[in-house]
């Protein structure tokens, strides 16, 4: 399809008008495209905040389905429990569904999720089908206690699953009324199944967009990308916080995270269409184990309107609608999204999002449902920032007012002021050399850390500070050292961030062997360096670099030069004006006065 089909719009209808069809319709008119809603709530659902087009009735209802997609070019679903059957139907009347009807029977079944994904050679935690009592005990002796039931169909932010802790009779019909089923007895049919429980370091999700051009015989491609992984921190079965980039994980684990989200997604082949959301477990050993996919925008992905280049629900309209994929890279090094969950009032549930309209960096997303009731999804509010640090200092006011404990976290909360420069040296001794980069940075006002880390005698130290120098949202660091003067470039080696070296004169070659040091590093590994002493201009160096991206920093440093300009000229006019002679003796009793 192209972006504009004669004078009119593309046409989607969407079986759904939640919060995430009303999301998907906010990104709609910028892309051409005119949506159409079904929802059980009618012109009272939070996508009829966005639109007229909103049709009442049941997401089951299939003359309802028909009635939507009466005359449009795509049909797609905000949620997958809806009625595939219809959907199918409409598939076979030359309807084009996005996902198909197929795809969506695969991954509404959780069981049937779980075969596909086995068989195709995705790992995923052990499973067994549990259609009887009989099956739910045998279950228990061969995966252990405790066992997790779910319901193959329908389960959706926690409702659905039971944890069984003991294999008795007595647990079992528990975890069962849990489930919503009364009817127990041993003939009963159960549809539900069992996993293994699975020892993990942290739950992860990543976002994956996958285009293909269903309907279109002259082209024949498919498009898939992921978005970054993320940490999906739960609380009650609810997602409550997202993290991104992931902590707490490696770069490795992330990637490996992010090719088995796009390899499962890859598997469902033709009609696999759209954003789907891949949650995952991280094992202890590193293992990334697929838990469960949505195929639409998923919770874990809100963070993309406000941290991405293209969100997840843009993306998804192109996907679905076969246009060129967005790009899915971040557009800031860090970020954040809190739920809204509804509390006892709407004041106290408005206090998180209240709070986040004062703080920099945050974006409150409200979905404009009209009653407030506890633990239901009201809004989300996304953070981003320069840094990690710059991210969780709003985060941790967010998490207060939203009751979400800290332990929740898979890593403490870096609150302090991010410093964006970090200042080190071999030696204290070095400090009164380096003290002018830090006079320099605090004149600019530029966050600064100050730290000894010895290339020779703490070299842990040395790594342990470089390798985490990013994460802690440093950009520039400056690295004193003398004599042999290894500090700066082993800290180049071990950080993407740039440095600065500083060579320190020292009492027997006057610096000349720290200089020749730094600047004669290998190719592939560079440290910037100025003249020996001169931390005053490694100093002006690290602003300039971050002044790169940042407008006020820029203005100070061109005030900056300015007056050092008009410095300059004023002590040229002043000479000419006095002679050289008077100006020199002027000079001369200056100094003496300092000197007394």
């Amino acid at each position: 399809m192209s972006l504009i089909v004669g004078d009119q719009p593309l046409r989607i209808a969407c079986v759904g008008g939640g919060q995430l069809g009303r999301m998907m319709n906010l990104e709609a008119p910028r892309l051409n495209i005119e949506m159409t809603f079904l929802d059980s709530l009618g012109l009272n659902s939070p996508a009829a905040q966005t639109t007229a087009r909103v049709i009442e009735g049941s997401l089951q209802d299939a003359a309802k389905i028909q009635e939507i997609a009466r005359n449009a070019d795509v049909v797609t679903v905000e949620i997958e429990h809806v009625n595939v059957e219809a959907l199918a139907e409409l598939e076979a009347s030359g309807c084009n569904v996005q996902p198909s009807a197929r795809v969506l029977g695969i991954i509404r079944d959780k069981f049937l999720q779980k075969q596909h994904f086995v068989n195709h050679d995705i790992v995923v935690p052990p499973f067994r089908e549990t259609p009887s009592i009989a099956a739910v005990k045998s279950a228990a002796v061969e995966l252990g206690l405790p066992l997790m039931l779910k319901s193959r169909r329908g389960g959706y932010d926690g409702k659905g699953n039971a944890v069984l802790k003991e294999n008795t009779q007595e647990a079992i019909e528990e975890a069962l009324k849990q489930l919503g089923i009364t009817n127990i007895d041993a003939s009963a049919a159960l549809d539900l199944y069992a996993e293994g429980w699975i020892e993990f370091k942290c739950e992860i999700a990543v976002m994956v967009v996958r285009s293909s051009r269903a309907g279109d015989p002259q082209v024949s491609f498919v498009t898939t990308k992921s978005y970054p992984a993320v940490n999906a921190i739960q609380q009650d079965s609810i997602c409550r916080v997202v993290l991104v980039p992931a902590r707490n994980i490696s770069a490795q684990v992330r990637q490996k995270a992010e090719i088995l989200a796009q390899k499962a997604i890859d598997s469902l082949g033709a009609g696999a269409s759209g954003v789907f959301g891949v949650e995952m477990f991280v094992t202890n050993s590193d293992d990334v184990l697929l838990n469960e996919v949505a195929p639409r925008p998923h919770n874990t992905g809100h963070y993309t309107q406000d941290a991405c280049v293209c969100n997840q629900f843009e993306n998804h309209l192109r996907a679905i609608c076969g246009l060129p994929l967005g790009s899915t890279e971040m557009t800031v090094p860090a970020a954040a999204m809190v739920n809204v969950l509804g509390a006892s009032s709407m004041e106290e549930t408005l206090a998180s999002s209240n709070a986040a309209m004062e703080m920099a960096g945050a974006a409150v997303h409200w979905y404009g449902k009209a009653a407030c009731r506890s633990g239901r999804k009201m809004g989300h509010i996304n953070v981003i920032g320069d840094s990690q640090s710059q991210v969780d200092i709003a985060l941790e006011k967010l998490l207060a007012l939203e009751r979400i404990p800290m332990e929740l976290l898979p890593v403490p909360l870096l609150t302090k002021e991010p410093a964006l420069v970090g200042v080190i040296m071999g030696s204290h001794s070095d400090l009164p050399t380096m003290k002018d980069a830090i006079q320099v940075l605090k004149e600019f006002k530029v966050p600064y850390e100050v730290d000894i880390v010895s290339a020779h005698r703490t070299p842990d130290k040395l790594m342990q500070y470089s390798r985490s120098a990013a994460r802690r949202g440093l950009q520039v660091i400056i690295a004193g050292a003398g004599g042999a003067a290894h500090l700066p470039g082993m800290v180049a080696s071990m950080t993407a961030l740039p440095v600065v070296g500083v060579p320190v004169k020292t009492s027997t070659l006057s610096g000349v062997d720290s200089l020749y040091s730094i600047v004669q590093m290998p190719r592939g590994i560079p440290v910037a360096t100025v003249a020996i002493g001169n931390a005053m201009n490694a100093g002006l160096l690290a602003v300039r670099m971050l002044a790169a991206s940042r407008p006020a920093l820029l203005q100070h440093m061109e005030k900056y030069q300015k007056e050092m300009k008009e410095k300059v000229n004023e002590t040229s006019t002043k000479l000419v004006e006095m002679g050289s002679d008077a100006f020199l003796e002027q000079m001369d009793n200056k100094n003496q006065s300092v000197n007394v």
